[in-house]
């Protein structure tokens, strides 16, 4: 059946994400800190800083830079392992608690309770200090008039400490009143809105994130910044897509174009605007299965990132406060960019093409990750890992598939969240490889657990599609349940999703299904239906199986002609992807062919194809059941195992393939 993504929110969540969430440390194409000492001395907001734009997604705990005070900058970014035994941060820490005794004057001593409190947050492990003295600076900047950088930005760290500790009712009445008193503050008040809407997104609100991002783009069309407006307006539109509000996505994506077109800036925001932009629209297509539609789109995207990749970030800084954001380092768009790549390769057919977009994208990724903790990484990695495990399933690559499977459940343990995000992914996977290895029971039971796992329907749908093909294979033992599947996802009546890829699949499995049952007259029609959807979105690898299944029953039926003008173009397309159980099966019918209509030397070139195929299969299969990581397929409840146990060798009936 057709390859996609396995979970279709995956990007707009990842790109909302790095809304609120700047790198660890400083990007490479984000500007320094050019105060003067002047302001420095002040503590004022530097007008040269460029925030990264904030971030509104579940995805990964929220990062957020800060400098500011007298002196050199003491707030130091978030370490990777918080190591409160640093020297350096033991003295910083003495050195600012030694200016208390003094008794300060009230600006003082909010400032120095924000930087201890921050030191403490990103580089210790002591929470409750640190939401001590980032309460106590709360409380007093609150009283003090024209102090506004301090004021805010404790609101907005204390109340990313809360969430960090589950005490999201904590936070959102704080940034409620930030928020309410920031309005002559369009920096701040921008941030703030995008920090609440992030809230909302964390607790699946997305009406209420909505809501707020719409609040803060006409907010930045009143202060005149149509740069921040569209970052909102293309933000809302991400959730819009999420919540499947596609007639409210349209008119706004419209706008978005009009402004980011029309928008006379900095040459690099500009581009990172018109990325953000292509790729809600390249995922658009894509979650609508509209793989020939989006090449257009693709393309712009593409030729956009080769732009920006040539642009030097000059440091030409806004002289609208509002303006002070950034999206995504140019770095981390190129790995997005070849991600949505990936994902358009996988859908297609194009699987060559997809691995090597994906090993691209893997090797940026390593470097980027010496330099750089962001958990946004890790996501990136384990989507890219999941699309190219398909493409080795159906490469006949399974014992790599599944050691790249066991490489995403290491990632998965690093991160309660990630596993929580990938679990039902996971499971799905895992599912396929047991498929492809002919074992039928552990396949249901992964399916099966994938779909206790997950609420989105088009995974629902994908998962329940292929459990589907599995109780085919199984013949007469799960007719009840099959029958219900196989009504649940019914292409001619109410299917549960709008993908046009995952429709065309379900048509698919009804066919196979009416062939095992010998209804070959509604066989046909339903992989007729099939190949006309493959065809009209370029899906190859649909098309593939419909042709070499229509040609599997020309030949049942003895139309030997009409099942050859099938499996002829069925195994140059399988070659072409390539699909090597499709190949196995297109050569064993030229055989079987050939041989009926006495072509002896076609049928012999056939059979030693079929024979090659076979022994490449028969020796992935054993050496992938002899792989220690294949007892992941009797793992179906808790987190991933950490360690696997040694097979003696496989145990799986390997007459299928052959």
């Amino acid at each position: 059946m057709g390859i996609r993504l396995l979970h279709w929110d995956q990007i707009p969540e990842l790109i909302l994400q790095y809304i609120l969430s700047p790198c660890p440390h400083p990007a490479p194409s984000h500007p320094t800190d050019r105060r003067t000492e002047c302001q420095r001395r002040s503590g004022s907001r530097p007008e040269g800083r460029r925030e990264p734009h904030l971030s509104l997604c579940q995805r990964l705990p929220i990062q957020v830079t800060h400098e500011s005070g007298p002196g050199p900058p003491l707030l130091g970014r978030r370490s990777g392992h918080r190591a409160a035994g640093d020297p350096k941060i033991r003295l910083c820490v003495h050195c600012l608690q030694a200016v208390f005794p003094f008794k300060p004057p009230q600006r003082i001593e909010a400032r120095t309770h924000l930087q201890l409190g921050s030191v403490l947050y990103h580089h210790t492990k002591n929470s409750e200090q640190a939401r001590s003295h980032l309460e106590k600076a709360w409380l007093i900047s609150q009283q003090i008039q024209q102090f506004e950088d301090v004021k805010f930005e404790a609101a907005s760290l204390l109340s990313e400490l809360y969430c960090q500790e589950n005490s999201v009712d904590a936070a959102k009445p704080l940034l409620r009143k930030a928020i309410q008193i920031s309005q002559q503050t369009p920096y701040w008040h921008c941030r703030l809105l995008f920090q609440l809407a992030q809230l909302h997104t964390l607790e699946k609100d997305l009406v209420s994130a909505c809501d707020l991002l719409g609040v803060g783009a006409e907010y930045a069309r009143v202060v005149g910044s149509e740069y921040t407006r569209a970052l909102f307006l293309l933000s809302k539109g991400m959730l819009l897509l999420m919540e499947r509000k596609l007639q409210e996505v349209h008119p706004l994506l419209t706008l978005c174009g009009q402004i980011v077109e029309n928008w006379q800036g900095n040459p690099i925001q500009k581009e990172s605007l018109r990325v953000f932009f292509l790729v809600l629209q390249v995922t658009h297509y894509l979650d609508a299965g509209q793989v020939k539609s989006v090449k257009p789109c693709l393309k712009q995207l593409q030729q956009c990132i080769q732009t920006i990749s040539t642009l030097h970030d000059d440091e030409i800084l806004p002289s609208n406060p509002a303006d002070l954001f950034h999206w995504l380092p140019k770095e981390h768009m190129c790995v997005l960019v070849y991600l949505v790549t990936v994902m358009h390769s996988m859908q297609a057919g194009y699987l060559e093409k997809a691995q090597k977009y994906t090993d691209k994208a893997l090797m940026q990724l390593e470097k980027l990750k010496m330099l750089d903790c962001s958990p946004i990484l890790s996501s990136f990695q384990v989507i890219l890992l999941e699309h190219i495990i398909m493409c080795r399933l159906v490469t006949g690559h399974k014992a790599t598939a599944l050691q790249e499977i066991s490489q995403v459940c290491q990632l998965c343990q690093q991160s309660p969240r990630l596993f929580s995000n990938h679990a039902a992914q996971l499971h799905t996977l895992l599912g396929l490889y047991c498929v492809s290895v002919n074992c039928m029971d552990n396949a249901e039971a992964q399916f099966t657990t994938a779909l206790r796992l997950t609420n989105h329907q088009e995974l629902w749908a994908f998962i329940v599609t292929n459990l589907a093909s599995v109780y085919i294979r199984e013949g007469n033992r799960h007719q009840e349940v099959l029958y219900s599947l196989l009504e649940r996802i019914n292409p001619d009546h109410s299917f549960p999703v709008s993908s046009h890829c995952l429709r065309a699949a379900a048509f698919y499995v009804r066919g196979l299904f009416s062939f095992f049952q010998g209804r070959y007259n509604e066989a046909k029609r339903f992989l007729r239906e099939t190949l006309k959807m493959s065809n009209a979105e370029d899906l190859n690898r649909l098309t593939a199986c419909s042709l070499v299944l229509l040609g599997h029953i020309f030949y049942v039926l003895g139309n030997h002609r009409e099942s050859n003008n099938m499996v002829v173009p069925a195994m140059q397309l399988a070659s072409k992807i390539p699909d090597m159980s499709v190949q196995l099966w297109s050569s064993a019918l030229l055989r079987d062919l050939n041989k009926a209509c006495g072509n002896a030397m076609d049928a012999h070139e056939a059979a030693q194809m079929h024979q090659n195929f076979s022994q490449q299969l028969l020796q992935d299969h054993i050496e992938a059941c002899s792989l220690p990581e294949h007892n992941l397929i009797t793992w179906t409840d808790g987190p991933p195992p950490v360690q696997f146990q040694a097979q003696n060798g496989p145990n799986t009936s390997l007459a299928s393939l052959l």
